[in-house]
């Protein structure tokens, strides 16, 4: 018997759009989420837990034990009749308990007999943690009703553990087993590392945190998850600088700086260090690393910088740049030194003036382009440039001056610019 193509006799396609009819939840291909319960941290972050639909267990959970530590999810939603993106940190790991400082309840939805089926197991829990600022995050901790269903990627992103591997290899060096890995983070940016401190806790790392706060200590959510993190591996350490108290300061600092690095004993030469949070923690960082490297680069095996051993999460957009190159002070006038280029959106016939993102720029101009998560991950953004240069603020990618594809959350123009908007 001949082997080879078989066509299938019902499409997936087919299967998808009459079981979303007769449930949104349903789908064998497309990854959903239902909102199952959120719960007050404290004044500035929101846990938000969801269950996934069949189609994200099967592709996010079953392979390789789940998504990796540091990944994100893009939610997508509708909002005033209109599709918003937006991507999140993943808390924790996937088939591992998260301890809180406070248990999450769903009582919100008590009285929703079809709430008794969201009590999933931790395995099949999926938790973010966010701010109730901007649309979507507002809509999803204020005002989205349990049991609400989302449109969700599968977890992903860089800012994983492998990622160290990978510059490590880059750099033609071989990894020390166990390595000294150094967390640091400020607010909000402490979500992506629950996971990857568990992850490489397991894997035998050495691993430190440092995360700054204007909270109390007693009010740090994941207080708890760190004490029992701290009861199980000797090799953990963790220090919370509550940036009101003094009595909390490392090297008698408030802000990230060189006293407080070296202050950790490190050895900063061969400890990557992961950092998520605001551009003023990024700038701090760079400008500690620089003085560091300038004070003691007879210890740096083959004359490196330290700035070789950072991997970043960033947020924003333009920040990040002006965060990596240094310019720690008077942001604003760095922003200011950005040359003003006319922006031509030639199907529109309308154009703009801007020193910043094409996005931004657009916006500020009062015009409206499409966008979703604003950090050059969901590609909502992505448009024909016609001719002029752009620069990648991610990467720092230079573009060619003839016609080409961007994205307009991420690309500064270096020249005057045409759009084929």
């Amino acid at each position: 018997m001949a082997t080879g193509y078989r066509p299938e006799i019902i499409q997936r396609a087919f299967v998808d759009f009459i079981g979303s009819r007769l449930h949104p939840f349903w789908s064998l291909t497309r990854p959903k989420l239902r909102l199952i319960a959120r719960q007050a941290l404290n004044d500035d972050l929101i846990a938000v837990q969801f269950e996934g639909n069949h189609a994200f267990k099967r592709q996010a959970l079953a392979s390789d034990g789940g998504w990796h530590g540091g990944q994100h999810i893009n939610l997508t939603t509708i909002i005033d009749a209109f599709y918003h993106q937006r991507h999140y940190s993943l808390v924790g790991l996937p088939k591992q308990p998260l301890y809180l400082q406070s248990d999450i309840d769903n009582s919100e939805n008590s009285e929703n007999s079809e709430n008794s089926e969201n009590k999933q197991s931790q395995s099949n829990i999926i938790t973010i943690a966010i701010k109730p600022q901007g649309l979507v995050s507002n809509y999803l901790t204020q005002q989205a009703p349990l049991g609400t269903i989302f449109d969700s990627s599968l977890p992903s992103g860089d800012f994983t553990l492998a990622q160290a591997k990978l510059d490590i290899q880059s750099a033609n060096r071989l990894p020390p087993a166990p390595s000294s890995l150094l967390f640091i983070a400020g607010g909000s940016g402490i979500t992506p590392m629950l996971g990857l401190i568990t992850q490489a806790l397991s894997q035998g790392h050495t691993v430190t945190l440092l995360y700054y706060s204007r909270m109390p200590l007693a009010e740090t959510p994941f207080l708890k998850h760190w004490q029992q993190l701290k009861d199980s591996y000797p090799n953990f350490t963790y220090h919370f600088i509550n940036t009101e108290d003094p009595d909390s300061y490392l090297a008698g600092t408030r802000h990230l700086s060189a006293e407080s690095l070296l202050a950790l004993s490190l050895p900063l030469a061969d400890t990557r260090v992961f950092v998520c949070g605001s551009q003023a923690l990024l700038a701090g960082l760079y400008d500690a690393v620089q003085a560091i490297t300038s004070l003691d680069m007879d210890s740096l095996k083959d004359k490196r910088s330290l700035h070789d051993n950072l991997i970043f999460e960033r947020f924003g957009s333009l920040s990040h740049e002006l965060a990596i190159n240094g310019n720690s002070h008077n942001t604003d006038n760095e922003k200011d030194d950005i040359a003003t280029q006319t922006v031509y959106l030639r199907g529109r016939q309308r154009q703009f003036n801007t020193n910043t993102t094409l996005l931004i720029g657009a916006e500020q101009a009062g015009i409206s382009l499409s966008h979703g998560c604003r950090q050059g991950i969901c590609q909502l953004c992505r448009c024909n440039k016609a001719s002029g240069v752009v620069k990648n603020i991610e990467t720092g990618k230079i573009s060619s001056d003839g016609y080409e594809s961007i994205q307009t959350c991420i690309n500064i123009a270096m020249t005057d610019v045409v759009l084929d908007i």
